[in-house]
């Protein structure tokens, strides 16, 4: 039977009880209902993770699918200071030069033991990134690194506490991110730097993650950035206690799309040939700047494009703007010579002359326009022909005069002077041509010679190209196509011609007044070449300096193309300030013949080269009162 006192227990337990359960209750109640929007967020911050994942960035190859720019596998590499403690001095010593950071700046971040929350709280700091885009290989130097350090003790001295904490302090102090990295290699270092870019960090943020993602800065690297990011992607999934993934409860699983490849039409063999030639010229004259293009003219394809200086795009910070700077497309400066193209190409054009007609040439002095013009030598009368052959200035004024104003802007636009030419480059530059309008009475004298506008060396080298090809403009074509990762086409590019500007029967006119230049009566005898005929225009532009023309300071070139009635080569070449020599036929012209011949040898050209006699009997035959005195000039 039960007692009074009995009872009284029990009813003091089951109202102790009753109390508890609903105290129970009101908290379950106080969490789910009234703090849930404070406290999900929180508890979902505790076990549910995100991760980003970064597509493979695509490669950058040549012609012939040799890499020129990767992608290979890389760690971020973090630290957890709390597991560091008072050892972070020692751990600095070990990693700084492995790391190549200064000592000062890893101390400081292995250092930092505590950390704040959003809240302003403080908490045990277990994440900080030491580096990322660490090669694989120096990863593994870290982590043996790591394991082997002794840290001044003796394992058999340490208590079980003590050897767990220097265990963890070796093998999980240091450790990877989880999400895999990649770092950016060029291969072949310079190699064609100017024309591949290079890739920086950008800082983003995404779902409110910090996300450090790699971006194009320049060149291809730049211009065709998206297609060769690829599109990332992402997963969400729970962790447990002691932070391990609960695959069975992802969430969402989206895998990366790579991104595509990109094929240049550049051959890397052909660039190759061209960087070390300019290389050896640039020894040789010393110049402040040379840059050289390698053109199929039919086509407009670019086999190669150099620059000097240049720099390696695996380290690009490491060299000043100035050496990054892609002067093929960013630079314009007045030709000089090589622009007298355009005006006899527009004179036969609309019949205004032809080869065989002899212009007076005022025996190397000219006033017009309240100036006088010079030539490098007394010529008299010189036809149309020997006025290319001889790079009369005069002769060329003639011409312009010839045309008039408003056909000689037209031609001057026609050849794409004044406007972009859409090469897959950044930071081209139209150049600099002012309208009849705007000119004084003298610029109808100046432009022929090329002064009194500025130009690109790439516009200049695809004028010849029209000429070389039958009179067609083409655009640059750069990028051969777009593959996806399995080597599927995505995207092809066409040739694209941009207008005839002038008649096929007017560019073989030029074609036969250019091959005189590289004969012994021309000025750039020292291009001729042994194995192929070539044809091609000088340049020698005096720099401009206080207003005015410097007397010492010029810009030296040579375009070219062979075999002459059959191109299948177009190179130009551009000294800037040469210190040693600075007529185009003598600088630039040797440069053109080590190029042309290597590049017709490695191309499998067919040799096609004329007796020298006969060529230089049919000149002969054409230049009525030009001394058979060989004259290097322009």
């Amino acid at each position: 039977m039960i007692t009074a006192r009995q009872l009284r227990r029990m009813g003091f337990i089951g109202g102790l009880l009753i109390l508890g359960f609903a105290g129970l209750g009101y908290r379950l109640v106080e969490l789910h209902v009234v703090q849930h929007e404070v406290l999900l967020p929180q508890s979902e911050a505790n076990t549910r993770r995100s991760f980003l994942f970064t597509p493979r960035r695509g490669e950058i190859r040549d012609i012939r699918g040799n890499p020129l720019a990767v992608s290979l596998p890389a760690k971020t590499v973090c630290a957890d200071p709390s597991l560091i403690g008072p050892h972070a001095e020692e751990v600095t010593r070990a990693l700084a030069p492995i790391l190549a950071m200064p000592e000062a700046r890893l101390y400081e971040l292995l250092s930092r033991r505590w950390r704040t929350n959003a809240q302003g709280q403080w908490l045990t700091n277990r994440f900080v990134i030491l580096k990322r885009k660490v090669p694989l290989e120096t990863w593994e130097q870290i982590r043996h690194t790591m394991t082997n350090l002794t840290f001044g003790v003796e394992g058999r001295k340490l208590t079980r506490a003590q050897a767990q904490f220097y265990y963890n302090l070796r093998t999980k102090a240091i450790f990877p991110y989880p999400v895999e990295d990649q770092l950016r290699i060029y291969p072949n270092q310079r190699l064609a730097s100017h024309v591949l870019g290079y890739v920086g960090l950008r800082e983003t943020e995404v779902n409110g993650q910090p996300v450090f993602e790699t971006v194009g800065m320049d060149g291809i690297e730049r211009v065709f950035d998206r297609q060769l990011a690829g599109v990332r992607g992402w997963r969400v999934t729970e962790k447990d206690g002691k932070n391990r993934e609960l695959v069975f409860l992802r969430q969402e699983d989206v895998e990366p799309a790579d991104g595509l490849n990109v094929v240049l039409t550049l051959d890397a063999q052909v660039q190759y040939i061209v960087e070390t030639e300019i290389a050896a010229a640039a020894r040789q004259h010393q110049p402040d700047s040379i840059t050289c293009l390698v053109v199929r003219p039919r086509t407009g394809e670019i086999l190669a494009m150099a620059t000097l200086p240049d720099f390696d795009p695996n380290a690009p910070g490491d060299y000043p703007p100035d050496a990054r700077r892609n002067r093929m497309v960013t630079d314009m400066n007045e030709p000089g010579s090589t622009f007298k193209i355009v005006v006899v190409a527009g004179a036969l054009n609309e019949g205004a002359v032809r080869l065989e007609d002899v212009i007076f040439c005022e025996n190397g002095a000219f006033a017009f326009g309240g100036r006088v013009l010079h030539d490098h030598h007394r010529y008299g009368n010189l036809t149309v022909e020997g006025i290319i052959t001889k790079s009369s200035n005069i002769g060329a004024a003639k011409l312009g005069m010839k045309l008039g104003e408003e056909r000689l802007y037209h031609y001057i636009r026609a050849f794409g002077f004044g406007e972009r030419t859409g090469v897959s480059l950044p930071g081209e530059t139209p150049g600099l041509v002012y309208a009849p309008k705007n000119w004084e009475k003298v610029k109808i004298a100046q432009i022929p010679m090329g002064h009194g506008l500025a130009v690109t060396r790439m516009q200049m080298a695809y004028a010849m190209c029209a000429i070389a090809n039958g009179g067609v403009l083409m655009r640059p074509l750069l990028v051969d196509r777009l593959e996806d990762p399995d080597g599927n086409v995505v995207v092809k590019y066409q040739p694209h011609p941009v207008r005839q500007v002038i008649r096929p029967e007017a560019a073989a006119q030029m074609v036969r007044a250019l091959k005189t230049v590289v004969t012994r009566e021309g000025t750039a005898y020292k291009a001729r070449l042994e194995h192929y005929t070539c044809a091609g225009k000088t340049g020698t532009a005096q720099k401009p300096e206080n207003g005015g023309y410097s007397h010492d300071k010029y810009y030296s070139s040579f375009i070219g193309f062979f075999p002459a009635d059959q191109p299948e080569v177009c190179v130009s070449i551009v000294m800037d300030y040469p210190k040693h020599g600075y007529y185009g036929g003598e600088v630039c012209g040797p440069v053109f013949q080590r190029i042309a011949e290597r590049i017709g040898n490695y191309l499998n050209l067919k040799p096609d080269v004329e007796p020298a006699q006969q060529a230089e009997g049919r000149l002969a035959a054409r230049l009525p009162g030009a001394s058979a005195k060989r004259v290097e000039r322009n």
